[in-house]
């Protein structure tokens, strides 16, 4: 299966806003300073859920950026 040029940098672009997107939620829920996150310096359950998604996030993002960029290099290859 091919995939058009369009969609391949269509989920490439997805994985790497995916990246921006979650390591700038992680920077910033690490210095929460609200209380959610910390609770006299350890983590809550807020903390420990959102981290979750966020490594889940990191996962899916690589996966479907990386189905793009092998997309992307296929139709070079058939050019």
């Amino acid at each position: 299966m091919k995939l058009s040029r369009p969609l391949s940098w269509f989920l490439l672009a997805f994985g790497v806003w995916s990246w921006i997107i979650w390591v700038t939620f992680v920077k910033n829920l690490v210095k929460d300073s609200s209380g959610q996150a910390f609770d006299d310096g350890h983590p809550t359950a807020f903390f420990w859920v959102h981290l979750t998604l966020a490594v889940v996030s990191f996962v899916w993002g690589t996966a479907v950026g990386a189905i793009g960029l092998r997309g992307l290099r296929a139709l070079r290859g058939t050019s």
